[in-house]
């Protein structure tokens, strides 16, 4: 490697080490604006003020909420509610997609009747969940684990189906087992669809978590919404959303890190894909 391409390798780390740093500065700037905005609509009186408080007052309003400790309570409260059902629809949806995938008889039976409850949105369940469960918390962790769990199972059938032949012919003139065929080829093509699925459905789960804590809960991030509703404390509401936001961010992170990791042979090559 000559001068010249090493400089130029140099460069592209640095802008992307500097991309990187810049990552926050969209956030940055939309909560600057909407701080100028608030305080120009405070000043100018377009609509009321208390409709859109500035950022600078909602973190003295957050302060005031955490040290009477109603946000780390909600926030443990809609972290173990999220987390819960998360984990649940997708440990669900892999082992109902690695059956239907495998098995025929378990295709024909229940493929038919996933193509009937697939389509009927999730919330529309919660009557009925709190109707039969009540207002506890396994009706709240089974309506995220029901949300998350179709997207789910149908990018990790997606996966499954759209592994090309030649790798499974491939594997089996090689000896494989249909097993071995199974756990080496299928599996590892089928987790990049899975972590697709759970990627979507994420967002459809918090979606989920909000509602029924809204419908009947006396903790959480929803439950905060709905009680500053009632007592139209706007600040309050906005400090919610703001949390359900970070915490969703977090979450996507944390799978993204999920992804990188699971799927690092994509970027290694040859050393990291090769079974040994």
């Amino acid at each position: 490697m000559n001068r010249s391409e090493a400089a130029a390798n140099s460069t592209r780390a640095t802008l992307r080490i500097s991309l990187s740093n810049m990552t926050f500065l969209p956030a940055v700037l939309f909560f600057v604006l909407w701080e100028l905005f608030a305080r120009m609509n405070a000043t100018l009186k377009l609509f009321n003020p208390r409709f859109l408080p500035p950022p600078t007052v909602l973190i003295e309003e957050g302060w005031r909420l955490a040290k009477t400790g109603i946000i780390l309570d909600s926030i443990i409260s809609s972290t173990t509610r999220i987390a819960a059902g998360f984990a649940i629809g997708c440990a669900a949806a892999l082992i109902a997609g690695v059956l239907i995938a495998k098995f025929k008889a378990v295709e024909f039976w229940f493929a038919p009747i996933l193509n009937l409850v697939g389509p009927i949105p999730a919330l529309a369940l919660l009557p009925l969940f709190i109707i039969w469960f009540g207002i506890g918390e396994f009706p709240k962790i089974l309506l995220i684990a029901w949300t998350t769990f179709i997207p789910v199972l149908v990018n990790t059938l997606d996966g499954f189906k759209s592994v090309p032949s030649t790798l499974v012919r491939s594997a089996l003139s090689l000896g494989a087992s249909d097993r071995q065929v199974f756990l080496r080829v299928m599996l590892p093509a089928a987790v990049p669809n899975f972590l697709v699925g759970a990627q979507v459905s994420l967002g459809l789960s918090f979606s989920a978590l909000i509602v029924s804590e809204m419908m009947g809960a006396s903790s959480g991030l929803g439950y905060i919404i709905v009680d500053a509703r009632n007592f139209f404390k706007m600040s309050n509401m906005f400090i919610a959303i703001i949390l359900i936001g970070l915490e969703y961010s977090l979450f996507s992170w944390l799978l993204k890190l999920v992804e990188k990791k699971a799927l690092a042979w994509r970027k290694d090559g040859l050393r990291n894909a090769v079974q040994r």
